[in-house]
């Protein structure tokens, strides 16, 4: 699997896009275009997301797709990995071309909350779960940057 910091090496520059997956809404963050600022996108129904992607990747350069990866605290597949699991594989072979990375995303949900009081987001808001999702998928995709020194 090429790394998405090499693909970034070998092709001009595109997006990394984060994606945080949930049954119901997945939240959705991107590069910017030198890969500098992740960036939430949207949250979409999680019906809805292929499509999504499909219509944005057509209009934006994806070097690589990353997905939050839930873990137990013993460092575990979670019981969420059954249905992110099957995503990953479909995301694999829908976009050939593309990196698909996994990041670990425990935590998230509730770094997310606190970023969005840390904020000063008013408590109402901040019980939107598509802020929340959102918000996630952009510490995800800010943990896979660090991490990969980008």
């Amino acid at each position: 699997m090429i790394l998405c910091k090499f693909a970034a090496e070998i092709n001009d520059l595109g997006r990394i896009l984060a994606i945080d997956y949930g049954r119901k809404r997945v939240g959705v963050a991107v590069t910017d275009t030198e890969q500098l600022i992740a960036t939430r996108l949207e949250t979409v129904h999680s019906s809805e997301i292929i499509n999504f992607l499909v219509k944005y990747i057509d209009k934006e350069d994806v070097d690589c797709i990353v997905v939050g990866e839930p873990k137990t605290l013993r460092n575990e597949k979670s019981e969420s990995a059954k249905i992110i699991d099957p995503f990953v594989k479909h995301l694999t072979r829908k976009f050939p071309d593309i990196a698909i990375e996994r990041m670990d995303e425990r935590f998230t949900s509730k770094m997310a909350v606190q970023t969005l009081i840390d904020a000063g987001v008013k408590k109402k808001k901040r019980r939107e779960k598509e802020l929340v999702d959102g918000v996630s998928a952009t510490l995800i995709l800010q943990s896979y940057m660090q991490q990969k020194g980008i």
